[in-house]
């Protein structure tokens, strides 16, 4: 598990600040949804006290993106117009990446959460962190992801990464594990509307996807594909929201 003492993160927070800016790595996270009437509901987890990032805060299932995740075999592909978003922008992210950023958002939803999103049916691969979904039978299914929102860590932090956030629905989800996943990386898994989940203890780039996330469900409530994604990075030091 990575934990980190209070002396060890502000030591390592000073030298990001005096070292070259590190250069930030692809990850991915998934916000997942479910409706209940009128009111929409997004799944959380709090990270653990003792992680060197963000401790205590209150995030969405996500992780680094491994690029052999684009290898793994999968049910459905991504929608066209999904694709296309998530190869635009700045940085050279390959059709082939953008593959790999999607699942690896499906597989840290299993490691964090539990929840198995694809199709029923007979799935078989080596790679280790991918035997949930062997040992349950499920096939990871891309078809039905969205992405959402964008956002690059500003230069001068302990880590950085270009996230890319992607939504699915609770009906995605093929299998659903009692105590959450194998890694055990969030606690307090709940299921939040989106009012409450922005006035959590969240990161504020949290906060500002729920805020866009909101606003496009309430012209856009089955979240279409191809819709414009807000992009936001910082840019001659200011922090700027681009359209992709």
């Amino acid at each position: 598990m990575d934990v980190m003492t209070k002396a060890e993160v502000d030591k390592v927070e000073r030298i990001a600040l005096e070292a070259k800016p590190i250069r930030p790595r692809d990850a991915a996270t998934l916000i997942l949804l479910d409706r209940k009437g009128d009111e929409f509901l997004v799944l959380m987890g709090r990270r653990h006290a003792g992680h060197a990032f963000m401790p205590g805060k209150f995030v969405f299932p996500g992780g680094r993106t491994d690029p052999a995740d684009s290898r793994i075999s999968t049910a459905t592909a991504l929608d066209p117009e999904e694709e296309a978003r998530l190869t635009a922008g700045i940085g050279r992210t390959s059709p082939a990446r953008a593959r790999a950023i999607a699942l690896s958002a499906i597989r840290e939803t299993y490691e964090e959460a539990g929840l198995l999103i694809g199709q029923k049916g007979v799935f078989a691969t080596a790679r280790r962190d991918w035997q949930g979904f062997v040992e349950h039978g499920v096939i990871p299914s891309l078809q039905a992801l969205r992405f959402v929102a964008r956002a690059i860590t500003p230069p001068n932090r302990v880590r950085r990464f270009d996230t890319r956030f992607l939504a699915a629905w609770r009906d995605d989800v093929a299998v659903e594990l009692p105590g959450g996943g194998p890694t055990n990386e969030l606690e307090d898994v709940v299921w939040l509307p989106l009012a409450k989940a922005r006035q959590a203890d969240i990161p504020d780039i949290t906060r500002t996807v729920l805020e866009e996330l909101e606003t496009r469900l309430a012209w856009d409530p089955l979240l279409s594909p191809g819709s414009p994604v807000p992009f936001y990075r910082l840019v001659r030091n200011r922090f700027v929201r681009e359209i992709l």
